[in-house]
């Protein structure tokens, strides 16, 4: 687990908030959208950090009969995974050791490479777990100048560009295919909450009437990426990419 950056005593705080948090929800549901429009076909995926299995878990739902795997380093959130997805293959290993080469139609990594120090190597590890034409769905946190104390209580490297992104995606043998912000229409509110004395708790740790007020405009987000937008800038970004065909 060299140059990964994680407390793993936060699963257990995650695991108390995730499945009523608007952030966890909205963002699973963008993701499985997002595989289903670019790999309704899929056979096989792997959850690259899949942490508590809240993704493995949404996945399961809209694909009954896709073979998941799920790679995560740390003992305690592959318990709760275990929990959410008992007929899921389950790995204790991290995104710089993954299984052998081509075996996934679909690789995801949903927060998770923004912990690694070496993010180009995790990402050439993903990509050799796929076939060429294999695709990658990737979310990480967007904007540099967003970074506050919340990051680093969050064990985060970096929080990206999206150029930035694209460019490491493309030094690991990826292509771009689609991309666009999220966490946009919150992102005035993300702002101001980060200017103020740092979470020692989950960012998304929230009572229920605040968490049932963002996910208002969280909807109303998803539904506009559904119909076409992209949105140019938001709290986070995610892209599909596939592996290139090499010369």
């Amino acid at each position: 687990m060299s140059g990964i950056g994680f407390d793993p005593s936060y699963f257990d705080a995650l695991a108390a908030v995730e499945e009523r948090s608007f952030w966890f929800r909205w963002r699973s549901r963008l993701i499985v959208w997002a595989i289903g429009k670019f790999a309704p076909s899929m056979r096989s995926m792997i959850d690259v950090g899949c942490g508590n299995g809240i993704v493995l878990q949404a996945v399961r739902v809209r694909f009954p009969n896709v073979r998941l795997t799920g790679a995560e380093p740390f003992a305690r959130a592959l318990e709760f995974a275990r929990q959410r997805v008992p007929d899921a293959r389950l790995m204790q290993t991290d995104a710089l050791h993954l299984p052998d080469a081509e075996t996934f139609d679909v690789a995801g990594a949903f927060d998770v490479i923004e912990h690694i120090d070496d993010d180009v190597a995790a990402l050439r590890e993903i990509a050799r777990c796929l076939p060429h034409g294999g695709i990658v769905v990737i979310t990480v946190p967007q904007h540099p100048w967003l970074w506050s104390g919340t990051d680093a209580f969050a064990h985060h490297r970096r929080r990206y560009r999206r150029a930035e992104l694209l460019e490491k995606l493309g030094a690991a043998g990826f292509e771009m295919r689609w991309a666009t912000s999220f966490v946009s229409l919150l992102l005035p509110l993300m702002w101001l909450a980060r200017r103020g004395k740092p979470r020692q708790e989950p960012e998304v740790a929230l009572p229920g009437f605040v968490n049932a007020l963002l996910a208002i405009p969280m909807a109303i987000e998803h539904a506009a990426i559904r119909l076409g937008v992209r949105f140019p800038i938001g709290g986070s970004l995610l892209v599909v990419a596939v592996k290139a065909r090499t010369t």
